[in-house]
């Protein structure tokens, strides 16, 4: 198993939390539904180099404004991605397996308006990779290594964990890097899609966190993954964090549970701030990243004394 015992056994515990709660109450669903939209397109688009903050995406995609100033393929890219995520959740729901024609229904999606000659096609020309030492391969090749992709999206789903199953499926898309543009946003909706076929709310990569993600992506190119699947295991522990708390009942939240920064946690511990800082950036202790800052609980930092002894 590549992903980190601690780190999955706490995935699954939440996950258990998670579906403890269900049915959701509606309000606090369409809040949610909302709030991750909202986040979910303006990081992914981020990460890719727009420039539209969270506000002005919100704006965008909600409220249909235009922002003086902000190109219009950033417009489209908002639109775009939200249109594409409400086909992803279309999709969660059908009995038919993921394949490469999926893929490619999404990346259509991504590009439509913005490059309808490339839109849900594989590309036919060489590409490199910004910032990154790895070439991906030849075009000729891509809708070969697509097949062999989707048969390995069948092969491959019942042999591993589902966290496991995500970000390798994520990596591998990534190193084929079928499309000339949209690469990474198709990759992200087309991992949630899977994630939330079993049950998980949507995890978001944060804008923050993206040079973490290029970092572990290109350990991933050398040959280890190790990294990279722990990368979306803790992403996707703070969208199961995310939700929990945003669903349960106020009543039902101890003392101890209550997520709170950093600074205030390490007084009671026998911890600096910046050692409890290093063990959640690792995964070491439940935390979830708000913005720039982590927050956890004092019951976490507990379980991972306990866990020491």
């Amino acid at each position: 198993m590549l992903i980190d015992k601690n780190l999955y056994n706490r995935i699954l515990q939440k996950k258990k939390q998670l579906n403890s709660l269900r049915p959701f109450p509606k309000s606090a669903l369409q809040k949610l539904k909302e709030h991750i939209m909202v986040e979910w397109t303006y990081n992914s688009n981020a990460i890719e180099g727009s420039s539209l903050t969270l506000r002005e995406t919100k704006l965008v995609i909600e409220d249909g404004l235009t922002i003086k100033g902000k190109p219009l393929r950033e417009h489209l890219e908002a639109i775009n991605h939200k249109d594409a995520i409400e086909f992803v959740e279309k999709l969660v729901s059908k009995k038919f397996g993921i394949s490469p024609h999926i893929v490619r229904q999404i990346h259509f999606l991504i590009l439509s308006r913005i490059d309808d000659e490339e839109a849900g096609k594989y590309r036919n020309v060489k590409v490199t990779i910004s910032g990154s030492s790895y070439t991906p391969p030849e075009a000729i090749g891509v809708p070969h290594l697509m097949a062999d992709f989707g048969k390995w999206l069948k092969n491959k789903k019942s042999k591993i964990n589902i966290i496991e199953y995500a970000a390798i499926a994520h990596f591998k898309l990534v190193h084929i890097h079928p499309f000339v543009d949209g690469n990474g946003r198709t990759v992200r909706l087309l991992t949630n899609l899977i994630l939330m076929r079993y049950g998980f709310p949507p995890t978001v990569i944060l804008k923050l966190d993206r040079k973490k993600y290029y970092d572990c992506l290109e350990k991933g190119h050398k040959g280890n993954l190790l990294d990279f699947v722990n990368f979306i295991g803790r992403s996707c522990e703070r969208s199961l964090t995310i939700w929990i708390e945003a669903i349960k009942p106020e009543k039902k939240q101890k003392l101890d549970q209550k997520y709170l920064p950093l600074r205030e946690v390490f007084k009671g511990t026998p911890y600096s701030q910046e050692y409890l800082s290093l063990l959640a950036r690792r995964g070491k202790i439940e935390a979830v990243k708000f913005g720039r800052n982590w927050f956890t609980s004092n019951e976490a930092v507990k379980r991972y004394i306990l866990s020491l002894k």
